[in-house]
Formats: C-alpha cells, structure tokens, sequence
C-alpha cells in the first residue's frame, strides 16, 4: 500500500505492508472558498456576538492585529488586506496598525518570512512586530490558579484589539485560535511558565480535542479574557491548507463556533487499539523542528496500545528547535523521571521544558521511531527516539517487536487529525 505522509515542503511517499494496515485516518472532505478574501469582508461585517468591524473601529486611534508565528499556515495575505480596508473606510489609516507576530515563547520571524507571513502589501501598509516574550510586559496580577500574568504591552495599549488565528486540535489546549492568540501567544515568559507546568498539564483532560474541564484551556480563556479583543477572526483550513470557513466575532462566542464546526471534520477513527501508528509532524511549516514533532507523537496516543510504537516523519529542518529545549533535552538522562522531577518544590523552572514533559508522555513505555532531514542520528539518538532512514525501515523494525500480524494505523497529517477509538 502507498501512502503519502506530509513531510516538510515536498510530500514523502511510502510503502507499507497491505495486510497489517487496518485505517488511513485523515481530514474530512471540505470545500474550499472560491473567493476566501470576499468571505474575509462577510465574516467582519455579520460577525457573531459583537458589532461588525467598521462600526467598532469608528472613533479608535490605533489598532494592533496579532496573528500566528510562521509555524501555522494561515492565509494571512487574504485576510489582513481586507481587515486594513474596512479599517481605513472606518477612519482609521493602516499606518495606525500594528501587525503583532503572537511568537509566544517562540523564536521571532524575520527577513524573508515575513513576507511569507503577510506579504509585501501589508509590510509597506502598516507595522509588522514579533512579540518577544522576554521583554518588558505589563503586569496584571495573579490568577486564582497562581499563575502571574504579564501581556504584551503593544496589544493592551492598543484602541483595538483583533486577533487572527486557525482552528486546529492542539495537544495540550483541546484547539487551538481564539483564546490562544493572547494567552499564551503575547504573553510574558514567566506567564508561560507557570501556565505550562505540571498542575495543568499532566491532568489527562489536557489533550487534543478536549476542552471542558481542560485546565490548560481554562486558565488560558481566564487570563485572555483580562484583555479580550474586540473582534477574532479565526480559519478553518482543509487538507490542503485551503481556506473553507472564516469565525468573526466575540472571542468566545466566535471560536466555539469554529470549534463546532472544526471537531467533526478533524476527528477519524479507527475500531480499536493499534500496535503501530505511522504519522508525520504534519509537513512545512509546522514540522521546522523536532520541538513541533512532539505534537504529532503524542497525537498518536489515543488509538496506540500502551506498548506500542509510533513512527513519525518530520522533516525537522531547523534541527531540534530553540536552545532552551535542545539543552534541557540533551542534558535529561531519565525521560520517564523527568515529569517526576519538575514537580520537586527545588526543581528550577526551565523554558520550554513543558515539551520535554510532552515527549515523555510520547515516549512512555513504548519505541517512537524518527525520519527527519534535518537532525543527524547520533543527535537523534539521544532525543530518547530511534533514528531511521525510512519510514519502510521503521515499520520492518516495529514489525520484529510486535510481531507480522501487527496492526498498523496510518495518519499521514499527523497534528491536524484527531484520531480515536469507536466506530466510523
């Protein structure tokens, strides 16, 4: 059987054996938008909850519009030129608009991404940012659940607040968009910190497509809720990455919908357990670095048996990601402890160390296999993963430990499928 996997910016084609493949789960058929900019300007006029653009922007003498970092392929250039234009016919002139890059606590986009980002359109019509999380913030006080909160300057001095985002299931936060593009997208790295530690996300709710009773959800509608945009508008993209559906309105009301609308089209199953899962970190821009990959692996879980094995192909080609990750997992000899010891009152909070606790749930009594292009095995190999030249090699392996009769589930889009058990 030949399946095609996304794989950085060139899709990988791979062979696996018919007899042990039980389901290839991927994206519901949606239908593209013919015109995504036109549906943009409907979406901002008949927004759902709040007053249409125009009208909230009379009067406002400055904007800031926070969109994803280039890890997520929202279709920028179709939505910000007409965003800037209903703006403009409100009085206010793109030159009073500040495009701000919710990096989070990641790496800021510069040089040619941004123009990959937005276009050249938008970076001669009006200011383009990174947020940057190490930066002064301003400071909001302390959340019931202790987590000190610190925003982005820019963005709460700003007349009107819009966020720009994707709706796509996400590994910690149930989905992704809305809430997110505030908290943690322009958030102070202290506030990242405490909001990505243990407390919120060892809890098993903490997990792709789940967002009643998620706690990582919950403290992060919390604290974006100190500093709501007056408008969100976030995407629904196809296998393609195509536009399908634009979400408008109020932060809340508008991303429940896109929810709703999103969950049915993303979730895939498959009858019961399987002993392999093949994925992938989900092909360019999100597989850039082994950091992104780990949501592809733990994505995998919920259909894999306890002793299973997963193989991933992500193209990582930024290598592993940004040097607090690389160091904290290069220095970590005991990845199943590791969750054990952040817990410790002396543990010293490290960034990004969230991720590693991520992998160990990814790697928690079972093998994960690798495929990359950007990591050399030897580094590979001391990720707490198996290098492998070939997805094909991966799978002769993984078959030598479960067996020839082994079940195998393939999910070519890794990330952005949500895989469960139960019937189709």
């Amino acid at each position: 059987m030949k399946v095609t996997l996304d794989f950085g910016k060139q899709p990988l084609s791979v062979e696996l054996p018919d007899a042990n493949v039980v389901a290839v789960l991927g994206l519901q058929p949606m239908t593209p938008l013919s015109n995504p900019a036109q549906a943009v300007l409907e979406a901002i006029r008949s927004p759902i909850g709040c007053l249409p653009l125009r009208e909230i922007a009379l009067g406002k003498k400055n904007a800031c519009i926070v969109i994803c970092d280039i890890t997520r392929p929202v279709p920028n250039r179709h939505i910000l030129p007409a965003m800037l234009d209903e703006l403009q016919a409100a009085g206010l002139e793109s030159q009073y608009v500040t495009v701000l890059i919710a990096t989070g606590t990641h790496r800021p986009n510069v040089g040619d991404e941004l123009d990959l980002l937005v276009g050249q359109e938008i970076l001669t019509r009006c200011r383009v940012e990174n947020h940057y999380c190490r930066e002064e913030h301003r400071y909001l006080g302390i959340s019931p659940n202790g987590v000190p909160i610190y925003l982005n300057a820019t963005y709460l001095d700003a007349d009107l607040k819009i966020t720009v985002g994707m709706i796509e299931p996400h590994f910690m936060a149930g989905y992704a968009g809305g809430r997110k593009m505030v908290m943690p997208g322009v958030a102070g790295l202290a506030t990242v910190q405490a909001w990505h530690s243990p407390k919120f996300l060892e809890p098993p709710s903490a997990t792709n497509g789940i967002v009643k009773g998620n706690p990582t959800h919950e403290e992060a509608l919390w604290i974006a809720r100190l500093a709501k945009p007056d408008m969100i508008v976030d995407v629904a993209l196809d296998s393609s990455k195509r536009a399908c559906r634009f979400f408008a309105g109020e932060m809340e009301l508008a991303w429940e919908a896109g929810v709703r609308f999103v969950e049915p089209n993303v979730l895939s199953t498959v009858p019961e357990p399987v002993d392999i899962v093949v994925t992938s970190g989900g092909g360019f821009p999100l597989d850039l670095t082994f950091y992104q990959a780990v949501k592809g692996m733990v994505g995998a879980l919920p259909i894999l048996k306890p002793n299973g094995s997963v193989i991933i192909a992500a193209a990582c080609a930024e290598g592993i990601g940004n040097k607090h990750f690389a160091d904290t997992l290069l220095s970590t000899t005991d990845i199943d402890g590791f969750p054990v010891a952040i817990e410790h009152p002396d543990w010293t909070f490290v960034p990004d160390q969230w991720q590693v606790e991520e992998l160990a749930k990814a790697v928690r009594g079972r093998r994960v296999f690798h495929i990359n292009q950007g990591i050399p095995p030897d580094v590979l190999s001391k990720l707490f993963v198996t290098p492998c030249d070939t997805v094909e090699e991966a799978v002769r392996q993984a078959l030598e430990i479960h067996g020839n009769d082994a079940k195998i589930a393939v999910i070519p889009k890794g990330p952005y499928v949500l895989p469960q058990i139960g019937r189709s």
